[in-house]
């Protein structure tokens, strides 16, 4: 085992900051792509959508479990060999285009990029305490939200240049570079392996789940920030196909949209004080009044410029209401964070995944209004849940 050298430290914490993103440029760069994807494979636009909906699944259901083997066998070796497999399989993508093959190689980079992101967050806890860790920790929402702003707006322009392979081209290089440079720089951080005993992180599981209160929080993240994947699932095609935009104007849309959600997290932040019912249920309310105005006014007028308005703004209380739950289930369990955070993170991605998808089908949502009704029925289903979540948290 490779030990990280005292030399390399400084270097290695910025590769370190480096990867935390790359899970949401795996998700997003691409999505300007979309359509051109679904026309050059010859598959349906939901067929398309399942690419993402794959990547996120298995991404989801691997951070649940992955905390407990990077503590049990080591982050460096486990990080290098996941950056090798996300980097081949983002290449097979881009070289074997058959649908089929996309699927598989998504659902292997979901499994690798959950590796990375948790070992390279293991590595601050590894290295840092006290008050420099805090500095890093809150570092890592900001650097994490700069991938959904970035990496659309450079997938319209790879997409517009050189086609949707490039997309992949982009992310095959790119993370093998990182690896070139984990292998010269970084090593390994833990001090202590720590036996991997399946019945007590089993007990350990359960017993978190069978807390209602924190099992319907990451319920709410999910349904929250499925709205924003709805918007990044169905946009590409109204704004290509429908309302005869290229696909740079999607990646400028895609990019106010994730801007959107780091204006709401950083508004929650200097709300910290104020009660969690009282800021949560405002937020549910503009969200509800915001899709109402989505749908009745997409009959009066309906194009780019309303689409993205009434999109930032269901977005900025959803960033917002993200935040603030998050950060309840992550202190839920304060002797287990590791585990309350895998889970928490791994639910509400697989929660995301499920109704974004099924919600774009249920509705076919290929217009405002459509995505409107889509809206506003997972907004009804997260003012229920919430309301059950607030009761179960007042008895805690």
């Amino acid at each position: 085992m490779r030990n990280l050298k005292e030399d390399h430290k400084g270097f290695s914490t910025i590769l370190a900051l480096a990867l935390i993103p790359l899970s949401g440029f795996a998700t997003d760069i691409y999505l300007p792509s979309l359509p051109a994807m679904a026309k050059d494979l010859n598959v349906s636009a939901s067929a398309i959508q399942l690419t993402l909906v794959f990547f996120m699944f298995s991404l989801g259901i691997s951070q649940i479990f992955i905390g407990s083997i990077l503590d049990s066998f080591g982050r460096f070796k486990i990080s290098i060999a996941s950056l090798a497999v996300f980097s081949a399989a983002s290449f097979v993508i881009a070289l074997v285009p058959d649908i089929y093959v996309i699927y598989a190689m998504r659902i292997i980079q979901g499994i690798a990029i959950a590796f990375i992101v948790i070992a390279k967050r293991a590595y601050f806890v590894d290295l840092f305490k006290g008050d420099k860790l805090k500095s890093y920790i809150s570092l890592f929402s900001i650097i994490w939200a700069s991938a959904p702003i970035m990496a659309p707006f450079l997938g319209g322009y790879l997409e517009h240049s050189f086609g949707w392979k490039s997309n992949f081209y982009f992310l095959g290089g790119l993370s093998l570079l990182m690896l070139l440079l984990e292998l010269r720089h970084s090593g390994e951080t833990i001090k202590e392996l720590h036996p991997f005993k399946f019945k007590a992180i089993t007990n350990t599981y359960s017993n978190m789940l069978k807390s209602v209160d924190f099992t319907l929080g990451f319920v709410i993240l999910g349904i929250t920030f499925a709205i924003v994947i709805m918007f990044n699932l169905t946009s590409p095609f109204i704004i290509e196909r429908i309302f005869g935009y290229s696909a740079i104007t999607t990646g400028y849309s895609a990019l106010l949209s994730g801007l959107s959600v780091m204006i709401g997290g950083i508004t929650a932040k200097s709300m910290i004080k104020k009660p969690l019912a009282k800021k949560v249920g405002t937020a549910i309310t503009i969200q509800l009044i915001l899709a109402l105005l989505m749908i009745f006014t997409s009959s009066l007028e309906s194009n780019i410029y309303t689409l993205v308005i009434f999109t930032m703004g269901l977005n900025i209380c959803g960033g917002f209401i993200y935040n603030i739950v998050l950060g309840y289930c992550l202190s839920r369990f304060s002797k287990n964070a590791g585990v309350a955070s895998g889970l928490t993170g791994g639910g509400a991605y697989m929660v995301s995944a499920l109704f974004s998808y099924s919600f774009v089908n249920i509705y076919a949502v290929k217009s405002q209004f459509l995505l409107g009704l889509a809206n506003i029925s997972l907004l009804a289903i997260v003012g229920i849940v919430f309301i059950i979540f607030n009761k179960y948290r007042l008895k805690n």
